[in-house]
């Protein structure tokens, strides 16, 4: 199976126009072949995106909307990637090295994305508050006008819709900016986007450098709300820029989350759900289980059998079916994983596993890198505290309930956390006590696109899905109306 890949233009302001920004290259991790080079955009281009979107969005064709007319923009969209999802699936593994499987999934996301915001805005209601005096006092909700979406390369088309569907359903115009090592699948997403008729000027994509088009989506006066995924550094950044012109922003940045096997779980389900939480994407996942605490009654028995179900997982072809673990998305990011590895080992860390990049065959083109487990670790090791965004979990032993709870949350991180236990009252208790956005139940990585998801602490700020994600898209407004037709008293008018 292959398709064709996009020729390489951006869609500015509803136009397909060739970047005047830096060139961007974008490879296959599974064999560093050239997928396609481009030229992204540059700051003339983002503000020329800009122009158009405020005058798309200032069209009382669009602005004027009811909305249950928008959501029929977006339940289109979502037909257009259900009917393209191959040809999707596709160009997000050649641009990302996902497995098909994966890439598939997250295609299919993206539509129920579109689709749930759509069916959100037939019932998403205005309110009329409590009566305080002899006024109608009603609470209603605007577009904001302009956003910005700004989304990483590891899953760019489920993030894409994660941010891009909620804003579209508040009204707004969006521009997106996704990463430069995965620029084609967004670009894939602009076709359908103009395809499912969206009018002009409402959508733009804009890959290009962070410095410049990054900067200026932030910086811009114009846009009213950025929504960012990636990087905690780069968030802090964004934020003290948005700060100048009192923006607000959402962030869902990195993690280091703690996953919890007490000795009463059934081991063959933990380790199922620890293998996938951990080594699915290759560990290219925010919400990646990287930090297992097991407890020591078990810990001699239950890390054997996970390491040796590590060992056994197929590491290969992303286009093959039977592969659980592909390439890493760039050959510059395996050499940052292998240096997270080296100097855990020359801290004291042991390689129960993996530990360094397959060799022979197809893995020597590839960007490939060995599910990785390391032992003799700390919770204070550097290796425990920082996100290393790879194939590497790093378990550790312990004694009591309190205990855990302390070191799961002695971590600068607090997104997600797992717990696999059959006591139920056991689970509650510690769910509660991590500092996070999101556990998981002897389970692990499952969504819902109608739940809440964000971060604590330096793992972001903020939420999207569910309902209320279209609110953050909307700046809301009180209406008072007198129902009296009296002047007010304290005018004190004398009658004529």
């Amino acid at each position: 199976m292959s398709y064709d890949l996009p020729d390489g233009r951006l869609f500015i302001g509803g136009e397909w126009e060739i970047g005047t920004g830096a060139e961007i290259t974008s490879i296959y991790p599974a064999d560093g072949s050239v997928n396609r080079i481009l030229k992204g955009a540059s700051r003339a281009d983002g503000e020329r995106a800009i122009a158009r979107a405020l005058t798309a969005q200032a069209d009382p064709a669009w602005r004027g909307l009811k909305p249950h007319e928008r959501a029929r923009y977006l339940a289109r969209i979502a037909d257009g990637i259900e009917a393209n999802a191959a040809r999707i699936a596709f160009i997000q593994t050649r641009d990302t090295g996902k497995t098909l499987r994966e890439t598939g999934a997250l295609v299919a996301s993206a539509a129920a994305t579109f689709r749930y915001f759509a069916a959100a805005l037939e019932t998403l209601d205005d309110d009329l508050t409590t009566p305080r005096g002899d006024y109608l006092t009603m609470s209603v909700h605007e577009p904001l006008g302009l956003v910005a979406a700004i989304t990483p390369w590891n899953s760019p088309i489920a993030s894409d819709a994660q941010k891009v569907a909620p804003a579209l359903a508040a009204g707004n115009a969006v521009l997106l900016k996704p990463a430069s090592w995965s620029p084609l699948v967004s670009l894939e997403l602009a076709r359908i986007v103009e395809e499912a008729g969206l009018p002009k000027g409402l959508f733009s994509v804009l890959p290009g450098a962070g410095r410049e088009i990054g900067n200026l989506l932030v910086e811009h006066p114009a846009i009213k709300r950025v929504s960012f995924t990636g990087g905690t550094s780069t968030g802090r950044t964004l934020v003290k820029q948005a700060a100048e012109k009192l923006m607000p922003v959402s962030l869902e940045l990195g993690g280091k989350s703690p996953t919890i096997v007490f000795k009463d779980t059934d081991p063959e389900l933990a380790i199922a759900g620890i293998l996938f939480g951990m080594f699915s994407s290759s560990g290219q996942s925010c919400i990646a289980g990287s930090r297992l605490f097991v407890e020591r009654a078990i810990y001699d028995q239950f890390v054997p059998r996970l390491v040796a179900a590590t060992k056994a997982l197929v590491v290969g072809d992303p286009m093959d079916p039977a592969t659980q673990v592909a390439p890493l998305v760039h050959p510059d990011h395996r050499a940052a994983v292998a240096e997270h590895v080296s100097r855990a080992v020359a801290e004291g860390a042991t390689v129960l596993c993996g530990g360094h990049a397959p060799e022979g065959g197809i893995y020597d083109n590839g960007a490939y890198y060995l599910p990785t487990i390391l032992s003799g670790v700390t919770n204070t090791d550097r290796i425990c505290r920082e996100e290393v965004f790879g194939p590497v979990l790093v378990v550790m032993p312990f004694d009591s309930e309190d205990e855990v709870i302390a070191m799961g949350n002695d971590n600068d991180y607090g997104l997600a956390c797992g717990i696999w236990t059959r006591d139920f009252p056991r689970a509650y208790r510690i769910g509660r006590a991590i500092t996070t956005g999101t556990v998981w139940i002897n389970t692990y990585k499952q969504f819902s696109i109608s739940t809440p998801f964000g971060g604590e602490k330096d793992a972001g700020t903020g939420r999207e899905k569910g309902r209320e994600g279209i609110r953050a898209y909307q700046a809301q407004k009180s209406l008072y109306v007198d129902l009296t037709g009296r002047p007010h008293p304290w005018a004190r008018l004398q009658e004529a």
